[in-house]
């Protein structure tokens, strides 16, 4: 791979990141704290939503992020040949 091949793909791979972080972050600190007494207002199963997010809810969204992640990763590996699906399945 060609030096201005690695850096675009480093540079995707950065992009992907500062994306699932973001979302993270709001998520996180913007459901879970900043907004938790007006989500509050909404209750799911008895619970205050606010508290949900939380507790439960940004942990949910933290797990789906690290899936999108390892799937986004596998189609940016494939698009820049930097795959190792080929190798394994020859030397297994």
């Amino acid at each position: 791979m060609d030096e201005q091949t690695r850096r675009a793909y480093w540079r995707s791979n950065l992009r992907l990141m500062t994306i699932l972080l973001a979302i993270w972050a709001l998520v996180s600190f913007g459901a879970g704290i900043f907004f938790a007494d007006a989500l509050n207002e909404i209750e799911i199963a008895g619970f205050p939503l606010g508290f949900w997010f939380a507790n439960q809810g940004s942990i949910l969204v933290f797990l789906a992020l690290i899936a999108v992640y390892v799937f986004s990763m596998d189609r940016l590996d494939k698009q820049y040949g930097v795959d190792d699906y080929e190798e394994e399945v020859r030397g297994s």
